[in-house]
């Protein structure tokens, strides 16, 4: 594992955040390679598979501990092999996958897990092709759902927790996770293990499902999209309880990083 001696650590969520919806994160690199000169650690946080986040740190020289499935589990490179570590957080998709279809039940309609689309309908929804969409469905700590009706929401958290799970909001679905699980639980599970208590987290993301990450940070960056930020924000930017990154997606990521690694 290198790195994780870094004082500061920048967790990152990665769709709509690290990169835009069309997985372009080119406004970015820059940024990467000038962290990996200062040691300063980049820690993937993300709705994402261990599968996928693998492939993105290969293509894009990660070499840290990274966090999957909305703080489900953690992953990292053994310091002396090159085997993983790995710390369970959250309840397993064989136990979840169950539990969605006892929700459904009784919110009152079915509720459509990521995994049960056709390989045409996961591409239209995620624009994913081959075997990108193999590793999305790798899902071992989270179910992927396509997201409710907007009014049900609150009362499908409230039955999520009657089964002992919970329900997150991301952009393009919702994820069933054990009750209990999220991103800033994940973080500080990390540091715990890591012996890292002191260190200085700068956290980035873009929808629901980032709050938990964001409230654990000592700076907490929204990137917006196009259109602006995800409502569920504006009550912190207004407070000043997050920083909004002044452009969308990769280039916003990248400038409010810059300012904010100088800032420390």
């Amino acid at each position: 594992m290198t790195n994780i001696n870094s004082p500061i650590w920048i967790v990152t969520d990665i769709d709509g955040t690290l990169m835009d919806h069309h997985y372009d994160l080119s406004f970015a690199l820059d940024t990467l390679e000038l962290l990996k000169n200062k040691k300063i650690s980049v820690i993937p946080c993300t709705s994402k598979t261990a599968t996928e986040v693998r492939s993105l740190r290969k293509d894009i020289g990660l070499k840290d501990p990274f966090i999957v499935e909305n703080g489900g589990a953690i992953y990292g490179d053994c310091k002396e092999s090159s085997e993983e570590w790995k710390l369970v957080l959250g309840k397993s998709f064989q136990y979840l996958r169950p539990k969605l279809d006892l929700i459904a039940k009784e919110i009152g309609y079915p509720l459509k897990a990521l995994n049960d689309l056709s390989n045409e309908q996961i591409e239209q929804l995620t624009g994913l092709k081959n075997d990108a969409i193999s590793n999305a469905i790798k899902r071992e700590w989270s179910v992927p759902f396509l997201n409710p009706k907007e009014e049900d929401r609150e009362k499908l958290r409230e039955i999520s927790l009657k089964h002992e799970t919970t329900i997150y909001q991301g952009n393009r679905m919702s994820h069933l996770l054990g009750k209990g699980s999220h991103k800033g639980k994940a973080v500080m599970e990390l540091k715990n293990y890591l012996g890292q208590s002191n260190v200085k987290i700068i956290a980035l993301g873009d929808s629901q499902n980032d709050i938990p990450l964001l409230k654990v940070a000592d700076r907490a960056v929204v990137v917006p999209g196009p259109n602006g930020p995800n409502p569920c924000f504006s009550k912190g930017i207004s407070n000043g309880d997050y920083y909004l990154a002044p452009y969308p997606h990769s280039k916003g990521w990248s400038s409010a990083v810059r300012e904010l690694i100088n800032s420390f």
